[in-house]
């Protein structure tokens, strides 16, 4: 089971931090999810919310932040706790800080055409100049975004993000010639990930933080799950010296012993 860290690690540090995704790759994570918006000055930079108070306890958008604003920010709030300031990096600065990182999926939230676009094309000029085409995926809700980035360069790949059965997820991700769909893990289903699989998509389910609702995303056949807990939940796979029955077998075997108790 692949596992991704959800906004770096955002039940073990701040969401979106430094602090985050580095506490994460000293603990040996190698794939994280995270969001990307565009700042003031036109540069890519990691946080989730269109606006700041969430996570920083500051009113304004981040639109209306430069780089150097979202970085002497205090990124703590309703959050893991954490000892230090933590600001708002630079989708840059969290390359840079976890080099061999296997793979991202880097999420982008619907926001205004015109710095969509703009962030298209700063997103396509950082996957070609650092050569990313097998190490980034770039995925959104928003369809005409996910069609934008294709235009702009065919060998990135994209990834629908899904949190609705209907418009059916698989028909949607593939009108959009994406190669990956990242349902929520409530609507995933077994015919789902089927039907994604027949179309060569890889399944990325979130954001699943009970190693019961792993287990049940693992029998389905999903490729990988997004969770807050990377860390922990790595340990636990990377550690099943006895192996659990999962939930489709345990009710199996409660079946079969039932059956032989009215028998």
């Amino acid at each position: 089971m692949i596992i991704y860290g959800h906004r770096g690690a955002r039940g073990e540090a701040p969401e979106n931090t430094l602090a985050g995704f580095t506490t994460a790759y000293r603990h040996g994570i190698r794939h994280f999810e995270l969001d990307v918006q565009l700042s003031s000055d036109g540069i890519p930079v990691v946080i989730h919310d269109l606006t700041l108070e969430r996570t920083t306890g500051k009113t304004g958008k981040v639109a209306n932040q430069s780089v150097a604003e979202l970085s002497r920010l205090d990124a703590r709030t309703n959050t893991a706790p954490w000892p230090d300031p933590v600001g708002v990096p630079t989708l840059e600065q969290v390359l840079d800080a976890c080099p061999e990182v296997a793979h991202y999926q880097l999420e982008v939230k619907p926001d205004g055409r015109n710095r969509l676009n703009i962030l298209c094309n700063r997103l396509t000029e950082m996957i070609q100049r650092r050569k990313l085409f097998e190490t980034v995926v770039v995925t959104s809700s928003d369809g005409w975004f996910l069609q934008q980035i294709k235009r702009r360069n065919r060998k990135i790949h994209t990834g629908y993000v899904a949190g609705r059965r209907f418009p059916r997820p698989v028909i949607t991700a593939r009108r959009l010639e994406c190669s990956y769909l990242i349902p929520s893990w409530r609507i995933c289903s077994a015919d789902m990930v089927n039907q994604a699989h027949r179309h060569d998509m890889q399944v990325s389910v979130w954001t699943v933080n009970r190693i019961h609702d792993m287990l049940l995303m693992e029998d389905m056949g999903v490729n990988s799950i997004i969770t807050d807990f990377p860390t922990s939940t790595r340990i636990y796979f990377d550690n099943r010296a006895v192996r659990l029955p999962r939930p489709s077998e345990a009710t199996a075997e409660q079946e079969e012993g039932h059956g032989a108790t009215t028998a």
